[in-house]
């Protein structure tokens, strides 16, 4: 069976070589580029990420991927990773208040420093639990309540509930740590840095891809 292309999107804020790698291990074929034509031409597309929300999206803009990733989001299997679930919304309050691609309605807040009264340390750094319903195919073959890696210190807001493809709670704060709408979902966790878990998601992926190509 045909090995899905996969465009790895490089706007110089990316977790490129272990999303790439993660890639390779499981079969797929990934290219990492900023070029518009290869990303529309790709099987499947991943928008990975560190950094600053408002930094990303300048980046995105000046390399003119807004309105690719927008096309490739709703009319591909499309997979955001970390920051790259974050862009997807509407605003983030990440040092200021910054507009963001508006593919999911809603914004994206800060981990608050004081959970009813107590201090907790921000950002969150490690591994935790993640909640799911089992029968979502990317989660096939993986326990619900899995550990999944995370590093971040914001966290996605979405307006609507049923968007929400899996929760997470972090020291008393409950959150959506994932997203999925048709052929979209986007991940607040590190599927490339959770171990064998993390890589069964890009298994079940492929197989994902391979029912549409």
């Amino acid at each position: 069976m045909k090995s899905p292309k996969v465009a790895i999107i490089d706007y110089e804020m990316c977790n490129l070589f272990s999303v790439n790698h993660a890639c390779l291990k499981e079969g797929l074929t990934p290219i990492i580029t900023r070029d518009p034509k290869e990303i529309l031409a790709a099987d499947a597309v991943i928008l990975p990420g560190v950094g600053a929300f408002g930094d990303a999206m300048k980046n995105l803009e000046r390399y003119e991927l807004v309105d690719v990733i927008e096309d490739a989001s709703r009319n591909k299997p499309f997979m955001g990773i970390c920051l790259g679930l974050q862009l997807l919304f509407e605003s983030s309050s990440e040092f200021g208040e910054h507009p963001g691609l508006g593919i999911v309605e809603g914004n994206v807040e800060k981990f608050p420093t004081v959970v009813e009264g107590r201090g907790i340390k921000v950002p969150h750094i490690g591994w935790n639990r993640v909640s799911f319903d089992p029968a979502e195919p990317i989660f096939d073959g993986i326990p619900n309540n899995s550990f999944f890696y995370f590093v971040h210190s914001y966290y996605v807001n979405p307006s609507d509930d049923r968007v929400v493809l899996t929760s997470t709670d972090y020291e008393g704060v409950n959150y959506c740590s994932a997203v999925k709408s048709d052929n979209m979902m986007a991940f607040q966790f590190h599927p490339e840095k959770s171990g064998v878990l993390g890589l069964k998601i890009y298994e079940n992926w492929k197989r994902m891809i391979q029912a549409r190509i």
